[in-house]
């Protein structure tokens, strides 16, 4: 299939214009970002419809020769290099060896800090990413096609959670050459151009008003959503990292993004590049409809069913009004109602929050072990929720669509 499609306008669910995005037009004036201009938002409909050509050029290959032949040889390069490969097929020899060879901007110590930085999150990092990026993006409709037609639904809340959770996790733990990070960013890249073909296939997908399934836009979106949103909202509950470590994460998020596949025009060049191109995508992507309140009601109660070691019915609601807290707080009202949830929850547990994370926040400023301590602690703290989101069992990165790739 082809990533870039031009055989007709701008997709129609591209608004005329900006459109109010929950939370963070305040952020984003403090910062002198401004709505984004004519150019600007004209790029952003267009890359609707453009995937990742690379890689679905790779995918398109590897389908056409026999995944049962050329997906083990894309498995050993990826943990080990193409040059591990006998005679690697040209098609695969292209792929990796760029991918292989890193930009001339990259700065392996400044990824560092950022898997550093990221490190240090703790619960609180990832109940922002949570409660405010993942539930907040159902609000983003033209998205949740793509889920649904995935079966986001019958996979659950906790379990496509867990997988994205555990792809953040992998990036903050190494995004060296043939690190986790690098692996698992590669392995979602390829399960993102699986699910690209599969659901552009499908008799149903409208492209002239949805676009490309995963396209640019999407893809600029969920980048920065994920890795640079909960340092946003972090600082409403205390959570302020040093300015150095602002950027450090925001060009970890610039590297993650080229090996996912987002083109150079939606990378950001540094933190207020990184806010900047997140409020401008969700102006032009916030378009709820009913997929909103079908993805975001089972997500909502789901802390009901998490795996609790004693008083699993009480703590099941105390989790559920926690985290409706930190939603409506960041989201507001208008969108709590969108999403079909009560539009109101008093934030009692950010405030609950913000003076432990203050002081932990001004302690890392001035010491080194205080910092040790605070990435010790969020590794801990990250492997518990994972633990209580699906017990014992796996969160593997693209395991909800392993389907796709058994009958790719």
């Amino acid at each position: 299939m082809g990533s870039d499609n031009t055989g007709f306008a701008v997709p129609t669910r591209h608004p005329g214009g900006p459109v109010a995005v929950p939370g963070l037009k305040p952020f984003a004036m403090m910062m002198g970002i401004g709505a984004p201009d004519a150019a600007r938002w004209e790029a952003m409909g267009r890359s609707l419809l453009v995937g990742d050509e690379p890689m679905d050029t790779l995918v398109d290959w590897m389908i056409a020769t026999g995944m049962d032949t050329t997906r083990p040889l894309f498995e050993q390069a990826l943990a080990r290099g193409i040059d591990s490969v006998p005679d690697a097929p040209q098609p695969l020899r292209d792929f990796f060896t760029a991918v292989e060879t890193p930009p001339a901007w990259l700065d392996p110590e400044l990824v560092r800090r950022g898997e550093q930085a990221l490190r240090r999150g703790g619960y609180d990092g990832l109940y922002l990413a949570r409660d405010v990026s993942f539930l907040g993006g159902y609000l983003a409709s033209g998205f949740n096609k793509t889920l649904l037609r995935t079966g986001a639904l019958e996979k659950g809340p906790a379990q496509r959670f867990a997988e994205t959770m555990q792809w953040a996790i992998d990036v903050q733990n190494g995004m060296e050459k043939f690190g986790p990070g690098y692996r698992s960013t590669l392995h979602v890249r390829f399960v993102h151009s699986l699910v690209r073909r599969h659901v552009a296939a499908m008799p149903d997908w409208d492209e002239q008003a949805w676009g490309l399934p995963i396209n640019q836009t999407d893809m600029a979106a969920t980048l920065v959503g994920a890795l640079i949103a909960p340092f946003i909202g972090g600082l409403a509950i205390g959570i302020v990292p040093s300015r150095g470590d602002r950027e450090a994460a925001a060009h970890l998020a610039r590297y993650v993004g080229w090996l996912m596949g987002v083109a150079d025009e939606w990378l950001p060049t540094g933190y207020r590049d990184s806010v900047r191109i997140l409020y401008h995508t969700m102006t032009a992507i916030t378009n709820p409809d009913d997929t909103t309140r079908q993805l975001a009601l089972p997500m909502a109660n789901d802390p009901l069913t998490w795996n609790y070691p004693n008083m699993p019915w009480l703590r099941g609601r105390i989790a559920r009004a926690q985290h409706l807290s930190i939603s409506s707080m960041y989201l507001g009202p208008g969108a709590m109602r969108k999403l079909g949830l009560w539009p109101y929850m008093p934030p009692w547990y950010p405030m609950l929050r913000l003076p432990v994370n203050l002081a932990r926040s001004a302690a890392t400023r001035f010491s080194s072990t205080a910092r040790d301590r605070a990435e010790e602690r969020g590794q801990r703290e990250q492997a518990e929720f994972k633990r209580r989101l699906v017990g014992t069992g796996p969160a593997e990165v693209g395991r909800s669509a392993q389907h796709l790739q058994a009958t790719a």
